[in-house]
């Protein structure tokens, strides 16, 4: 007997005898249903392996977006959302969740390099690539930009180009990735760097190594910072970090002040999880927060002496906070912007501490 056809019996049984909470005969038909949609191969472990395409899924993404399935008679988009309850189990369910996601990862990658045009940067770049982890930027050498804007996601399964997967699966493109903040970014006239803090391991010859410089999102930022951002000799910089990426920024603020002094005109975070008693003076000068609340779009919110200007991001889902702020946000870089024009011009070049600061910035 075939290790598929276990598993289908057992599917079967489940589903017959109130297993997976589908009725008596429900369970069952979904599960031939599911069978025919997405074949399965088993490993010699018996652990399901998955498609490696959108397509081999059943889904892609329509032209607003957002991720619909595919009819497998016509091969067409419909309007069906993803689905999660794809098995029986829990546990199935969950791990066919990530494998789409890592095909997300690879979708959103792809799309960054072919249609928005960025490029990716290996760090470090002196091993071979495999063992390397990679950002992207909207150059391939950045060589002095007047203007550059970092982004940097938060922890867990995203990685370069993404705020929120599960936004990508369950809403759309323009909410889940960084790709309005792009696109957003260069029509303002910013050259735009992505960093992929998360992505900290590679396979190298059945072994699972740390990528030098990238072991962890802190030492991975210092990394680019260091060898990419510093080499280029920036004019002026604008960092926007989610939710554990503001952790990462904070403690870039506290090992490079002169370089937050001089040279980073403005941070937006959305919904940082830094502990305020780490905050560094420039980033409370320099920096805003917006944060899940009820209140509308920038309202300034009740912060401690300790901590960066709180405004509210203008919508309660933490994982929604990048991108219903972005007019706000960049309103403010903009204005900070302003500001460190003037400064310069008022110290021919120099940078000296802010006098003033914008409206709401302290209650």
């Amino acid at each position: 007997m075939t290790v598929l056809l276990r598993l289908f019996q057992q599917h079967a049984k489940l589903a017959l005898y109130g297993g997976g909470g589908g009725g008596r005969t429900s369970g069952l038909l979904r599960w031939t249903t599911l069978a025919v949609r997405f074949p399965v191969r088993m490993a010699a472990s018996e652990e399901r392996t998955y498609p490696t395409t959108l397509e081999g899924f059943g889904y892609g993404f329509n032209e607003d977006g957002k991720l619909r399935q595919i009819d497998k008679e016509t091969g067409k988009l419909t309007d069906r959302v993803f689905d999660y309850q794809v098995y029986t189990s829990l546990s199935e369910n969950q791990a066919h969740y990530e494998a789409l996601g890592d095909v997300i990862t690879d979708y959103v990658y792809q799309r960054l390099e072919e249609k928005e045009g960025m490029r990716k940067l290996y760090v470090p770049d002196d091993v071979p690539r495999e063992e390397a982890t990679f950002i992207f930027s909207s150059k391939e050498k950045l060589d002095q930009p007047k203007k550059l804007l970092v982004l940097i996601h938060g922890s867990g399964v995203v990685r370069a180009g993404q705020w929120a997967r599960s936004l990508i699966i369950n809403d759309c493109l323009d909410s889940g990735t960084q790709i309005p903040y792009i696109n957003k970014g260069r029509e303002l006239g910013y050259d735009v760097l992505l960093l992929n803090t998360n992505d900290n391991y590679r396979t190298v010859k059945g072994a699972r190594k740390s990528i030098r410089g990238s072991r962890n999102p802190t030492e991975h930022a210092v990394t680019v910072l260091e060898q990419i951002i510093l080499a280029s000799k920036p004019e002026s910089v604008a960092i926007v970090a989610h939710s554990y990426g503001g952790v990462v920024t904070v403690e870039l603020a506290q090992r490079y002040p002169e370089f937050f002094r001089d040279k980073v005109f403005a941070v937006g975070f959305t919904d940082s999880v830094h502990a305020s008693s780490l905050v560094p003076e420039v980033l409370k000068k320099i920096g805003r927060n917006w944060v899940t609340a009820k209140d509308p779009l920038d309202t300034p919110l009740t912060i401690t002496k300790h901590d960066i200007p709180r405004h509210s991001a203008g919508h309660t889902k933490h994982e929604m906070t990048s991108y219903s702020c972005m007019s706000a946000l960049f309103e403010f870089l903009e204005s900070r912007y302003a500001e460190f024009r003037g400064r310069r011009a008022d110290t021919g070049g120099a940078s000296e501490p802010q006098s003033k600061k914008a409206k709401g910035d302290e209650l």
